[in-house]
């Protein structure tokens, strides 16, 4: 991997996506919040409905790293139900890294979007024993499972201001990683409650049609500062910051 940006020279993704202290950039009433996300060079944020088919090897080694930065993870419904998500932090490894080196954790919170409570509950998510946290709108039941799940209701729709306000407040999450969709995403950034996105851009063309970064956001343009930019193998991995 080269860092392109700033300070041309030879780096690795451990170097680049560790001892990031993004907690340290919390807010009093929410979390500070980044983002991950890969695309096309076209501009696609699935392949026949995944992100999945987009990244790398090295993507997928920035993903896992980011997770180590962070006390929780925000998915939207639509991504759980197609990725079918397991362990967030699979590699023992790297878990240890999040207690030694991070001071979090042993595993970050897994913090779920739905409108309903139609979700994938046979994934690796809800029966490895991890921690789920699920916002929801509707009054669905959850079947009994062997984890620790706790279900908040919302009415009408999922209020994402007052989900981080209880994060935050509730729950002490400092640093929050919001890995999708893109509609997620895009109602986060209409309600300016992203701080920061980290954006792989894969050497590929999709075509088709499919959703993008922001799926369905109003049009109402927002400066990003640029932190980093990095290539390996022709894929490029950017940091921006919202500027506010």
């Amino acid at each position: 991997m080269r860092r392109l940006f700033p300070d041309p020279a030879p780096t690795t993704p451990a170097e680049q996506y560790t001892h990031l202290r993004l907690g340290e950039h919390a807010y009093d009433d929410r979390p500070y919040v980044v983002s991950n996300f890969a695309v096309t060079v076209d501009g696609r944020a699935t392949i026949e409905g995944r992100a999945g088919p987009i990244g790398s090897r090295t993507d997928m080694e920035v993903l896992h790293l980011l997770r180590t930065q962070v006390d929780a993870v925000l998915i939207g419904a639509g991504t759980m139900r197609a990725e079918c998500y397991g362990r967030l932090v699979p590699d023992p490894r790297l878990r240890g890294h999040r207690e030694r080196a991070e001071s979090l954790a042993h595993d970050p919170l897994a913090v779920l979007v739905t409108r309903s409570l139609d979700l994938p509950w046979e994934c690796g998510l809800f029966t490895d024993g991890g921690r789920v946290l699920i916002h929801a709108a509707g009054e669905d039941e959850i079947p009994d499972l062997p984890t620790s799940t706790r279900v908040v209701r919302h009415e009408g729709s999922v209020d994402l201001a007052a989900a981080l306000r209880m994060l935050r407040q509730e729950r002490g999450v400092r640093a929050l990683l919001c890995e999708g969709g893109p509609h997620t995403h895009a109602q986060l950034i209409e309600q300016d409650l992203i701080d920061e996105l980290f954006v792989t851009i894969a050497p590929k063309l999709a075509g088709g049609i499919g959703p993008g970064l922001l799926e369905g956001a109003a049009e109402q343009p927002r400066a990003l500062e640029s932190a980093w930019l990095l290539e390996d193998e022709g894929e490029l991995f950017a940091r921006y910051r919202l500027r506010r």
